[in-house]
């Protein structure tokens, strides 16, 4: 039983923002958040990424960054640099972004050049998984860690550049592509950070606790109950509650309960099936409860959630 890919598997993405850019140092820009996951590369000159109240990160030539909630960041050539907004920049250029057109332009001085790759991954709403969930605002991925595959870096560019050519069914490539690339840059990270912070994937790290998140993937439709669960993880039931709560950060019922919601919210998304169909296959005897529970976890019951899809297609 593989709980990573389980999730890793179900993540696709509906629509992917590329662009290239020329950057000259002294230069600088300020990106507002996006509902989507950002990654960059470049090569050329080395730059920085500035997020929240991190200090800067140096990201050298052939360095993949993740921004996996798609936070507000500043990119730079130098920290002291003071930065533009970049929708201001772009537009100074007579250029107003689209999803069908990748983005192209240089800007800066006449100092080293960095040559950045960009792209943003839109996932929609049923992104709303375990994963993301446990994820950092910046993931930097270093060339030469033995954790990444060596033609990362190259395909992430080339991909880029493929859609800047925007040949014939390049949005359907694109897309397809970027699946792959984020899911390597995911496995890179969860490589070398499985064991740190309290979430579920240091709950998987866990051989006891890992046996029961696994579990829970395979079959969420079950009953299951605290007592069972412990049988499974071979420990006495406030043991088994104590030891998973400090791994995962919430309580057993508490994750099922939200790994239950995920697919549901999946499901209604993909086939909108019927509620009391979703409901059965979540592990609800009842619309009535499984309605409640959503609505819980969502802020919204399965129906009123089932249209405001309907008005975003």
């Amino acid at each position: 039983m593989d709980p990573l890919s389980d999730v890793l598997g179900d993540l696709r993405a509906e629509d992917v923002v590329t662009g290239r850019f020329s950057l000259g140092a002294p230069w600088s820009f300020r990106k507002a958040a996006v509902a989507g996951a950002a990654f960059r590369t470049a090569t050329g000159h080395p730059y920085y990424i500035c997020i929240d109240a991190m200090n800067p990160v140096r990201v050298e030539p052939g360095d993949c960054v993740l921004l996996p909630h798609g936070n507000e960041h500043v990119m730079c050539s130098a920290p002291e640099v003071e930065p533009v907004l970049f929708d201001a920049l772009v537009g100074s250029k007579g250029i107003h972004p689209r999803f069908d057109t990748p983005l192209e332009f240089s800007a800066g001085g006449n100092g080293p050049v960095s040559e950045l790759y960009t792209g943003i991954v839109m996932f929609g709403e049923r992104a709303r998984n375990p994963l993301f969930a446990a994820l950092p605002s910046l993931i930097h991925i270093r060339a030469g860690d033995p954790a990444v595959p060596s033609w990362l870096t190259t395909t992430l560019t080339n991909f880029i550049e493929e859609s800047m050519a925007r040949r014939p069914g390049w949005r359907v490539a694109v897309a397809r592509l970027a699946d792959v690339l984020f899911v390597q840059i995911l496995r890179a990270y969860l490589l070398a950070n499985r064991h740190e912070g309290i979430n579920w994937l240091r709950g998987m790290a866990n051989p006891q606790i890992g046996k029961v998140i696994a579990m829970i993937h395979r079959e969420p439709q079950t009953p299951w109950t605290v007592p069972q669960l412990a049988a499974i993880a071979g420990m006495s039931r406030s043991k088994f509650c104590t030891r998973f709560r400090e791994l995962v950060g919430e309580s057993p019922i508490s994750y099922l309960t939200a790994h239950r919601m995920y697919l549901a919210a999946g499901r209604l998304a993909l086939d909108r099936s019927r509620i009391l169909e979703v409901a059965e296959a979540v592990g609800y005897a009842s619309e009535k409860a499984f309605t409640r529970a959503f609505h819980r976890w969502y802020g919204l019951p399965p129906r009123e959630y089932v249209r405001n899809l309907s008005t975003r297609l």
